[in-house]
């Protein structure tokens, strides 16, 4: 059996689609702001009153005897960085104690830990150029909160502890690598001298 192959009815036509409706949509959440608000991107600086700006002013004016009394508590802790480092090593650790309280206080002003953890990233070259242990300039974070508390409000202390712990935390991992003029362990040196 065959079956011709004449052309059979076709589908009625869909009707015509219904004029397009503007839909409504629902407001987005609005995004939260960016981590790095970089003036050639058209954005706001970052608010330098948002955090704790009388404290950022009493760090900044003392920031000289705020290097001194760390690199102090640093020297008490460690009394092996005077034998380590010369006169002028020593005035560049102050100095570095100087730009570390300068950082601090930009990080109490606007309630951001990140000026002084992006300083500490930035700073790590320069200290394995000029010999400088990455560790003692944790000991000087940790010296500097010793100064800092009796000048500071608990909230201020909180705020400042919080910025020099994370900064003294990327001393500590980037001192763990090749290249930094940390102590050795004499048993690991002496085991792998030949290595």
């Amino acid at each position: 059996m065959t079956e011709s192959r004449t052309s059979s009815p076709k589908p009625a036509a869909k009707p015509a689609a219904k004029p397009a409706v503007a839909r409504t949509r629902k407001a987005a959440a609005p995004a939260a702001p960016p981590a790095y608000r970089h003036p050639n991107l058209g954005l706001a600086p970052v608010d330098q009153t948002a955090g704790f700006p009388d404290a950022a002013e009493k760090v900044r004016a003392g920031a000289a005897t705020i290097a001194a009394n760390a690199l102090e508590a640093a020297v008490k802790a460690d009394p092996t960085i005077r034998t380590r480092y010369d006169q002028v090593a020593l005035r560049r650790l102050l100095r570095d104690g100087e730009l570390l309280a300068d950082r601090l206080a930009t990080c109490l002003a606007s309630g951001r830990d990140k000026y002084l953890t992006d300083y500490a990233e930035w700073i790590g070259p320069i200290c394995r150029r000029r010999g400088l242990s990455l560790g003692d300039l944790a000991a000087v974070c940790a010296g500097m909160r010793e100064g800092l508390e009796p000048q500071l409000n608990p909230d201020e202390l909180a705020a400042a502890t919080r910025s020099l712990e994370a900064a003294a935390a990327v001393f500590k991992r980037n001192g763990r690598l090749a290249g930094d003029s940390h102590q050795r362990n004499a048993l690991l040196k002496w085991m792998y001298r030949g290595v």
